[in-house]
């Protein structure tokens, strides 16, 4: 196999500059050494790549273009199916997706399409190239819940089949997941606000502080004239540990924690409304990409000691092995095959972590050894513990939708056309899978667009 050549790896912050700052860690290709990463793919007359992407984008293609230095037709091709590259470049796990399929993989190491798509995206941002024109409105109404990856792909597929598009957002900002749950240095917010400027350009309305279910209800958009409506609240309620002392001070949940960093600016103290003061021993507990968000973030914060408690082991990690080398490099402890059992405070202020020592037994559900207790215990002096165990749909919506059904952990059933039990409203993402990755919610959002113009052209046919 030719093009075996080492991946280019992509520069990056030095790990103790930036665990001081929320600065970007990872700094991107340039010119040259995109082309020089671009030069190791070998254009695959079957591209699994493109197979293992959500949104399909056409891999081979746009690094083809950017070999031939056709910079421009490069983020058009990544454009149509993916409305976020310089997001999806920087976020998305291409290492279990578009990566974990390159053919390069089987013998070396696969090329680094996410750097690429990176390159290009910002390429594409920098010039303005979004700025596209799209079909005059139809006159027919939309409403899109959640301004989250998958509303925004939602309606960025739905405005560009003509329809007139607006999308409530609970929050007093845009964005969703991508503004408040992803720090600066993985994902700096004026990226963000330069893909919601495009899709503002494309004609989609944007309508902020509007909780659904609350401000105003399904029922009543669709009196209001919005002829299909697509749920992508995604999952924000966090799932607690259900142990004593959950409720002492001291204790967050990793999804309020940085939300109030994101979105709230509680770094900028003391300026910050809502401003957070950890002390210097912080423990986090969970493995996944919000804990290891979480850490880094403390760290950032101040913290002097940070430590991860996870109950399995190493290769059972869920998070990104980019975010796991990251964190450590940042001098976070990962302290592996340990569950806690119980907080122990003082005078109401969290003080201890109890852990329980964990061995692995069979298999589970998950596929990863199941984590068994050894009856071994011991504690930890902590100021603050961040949980980060997993996070489900808000039940605002369930709870004050008539007729929506919904899974026992509160996840909306959708058939195999992306609808609901309730006519002409659809859901994807996360409130209907689970937390789970943008890529992956943005898929959700495009596909429901299609369901959603079958749906209302055959309601058109019929009248």
């Amino acid at each position: 196999m030719k093009n075996l050549k080492p991946r280019l790896k992509v520069r990056e912050q030095d790990a103790l500059e930036r665990n001081h700052n929320f600065l970007e860690v990872a700094l991107g290709y340039n010119l040259e050494e995109a082309r020089q990463e671009a030069l190791r793919c070998i254009d695959c007359k079957n591209p699994r790549c493109v197979q293992a992407c959500p949104v399909r984008v056409k891999i081979p293609a746009f690094i083809k273009l950017l070999l031939e230095n056709a910079l421009d037709e490069a983020f058009e091709t990544i454009y149509e199916d993916n409305i976020l590259p310089s997001i999806c470049g920087r976020v998305c796990p291409q290492e279990s997706q578009c990566e974990g399929a390159c053919i390069l993989g089987i013998k070396a190491e696969p090329v680094n399409v996410g750097a690429l798509e990176r390159f290009v995206g910002d390429y594409g941002m920098e010039k303005d190239l979004a700025d596209k024109p799209v079909p005059a409105s139809n006159g027919i109404k939309i409403a899109v819940v959640g301004s989250g990856p998958a509303g925004l792909a939602n309606a960025a597929s739905l405005r560009r089949k003509g329809y007139d598009v607006t999308i409530f957002e609970a929050l007093h900002d845009y964005g969703g997941v991508l503004k408040y749950g992803i720090p600066d240095f993985r994902l700096p917010k004026d990226i963000v606000t330069n893909e919601i400027d495009n899709l503002k350009k494309m004609g989609v309305t944007f309508v902020k502080n509007a909780v659904i279910g609350k401000s105003i209800t399904i029922e009543q958009l669709k009196e209001e004239g919005f002829e299909s409506i697509f749920i992508g609240s995604g999952a924000g309620l966090p799932s607690s540990l259900g142990i004593p002392g959950e409720n002492l001070s001291g204790v967050y949940f990793a999804n309020e924690f940085l939300t109030r960093v994101n979105l709230m600016k509680a770094r900028a103290v003391p300026d910050s409304l809502t401003p957070i003061k950890l002390g210097d021993n912080v423990a986090v507990v969970g493995g996944g990409n919000v804990a290891m968000d979480a850490a880094r973030t403390a760290k950032r914060l101040g913290a002097k000691n940070v430590f991860i408690l996870y109950r399995r082991d190493r290769k059972s990690l869920p998070a990104r092995l980019d975010e796991i080398h990251h964190a450590e490099e940042e001098g976070i402890d990962l302290r592996l095959l340990q569950n806690p059992v119980e907080l122990i405070g003082e005078d109401r202020i969290v003080k201890q972590v109890k852990i329980e020592k964990m061995k692995l037994g069979e298999p589970d559900s998950s596929g990863r050894q199941r984590p068994l207790p050894t009856g071994e215990y011991t504690t930890y002096d902590i100021d603050n513990i961040i949980i980060s165990i997993g996070q489900k749909p808000n039940p605002i919506i369930k709870d004050n939708t008539a007729g929506l059904d919904t899974q026992p952990w509160g996840g909306i059933i959708t058939d195999e056309y992306q609808m609901t039990s309730v006519d002409g409203v659809f859901a994807g993402g996360d409130v209907v899978t689970g937390a789970a990755t943008v890529i992956l919610a943005m898929g959700a959002g495009k596909d429901a667009a299609h369901h959603m113009d079958e749906y209302i052209k055959n309601n058109h046919n019929r009248s």
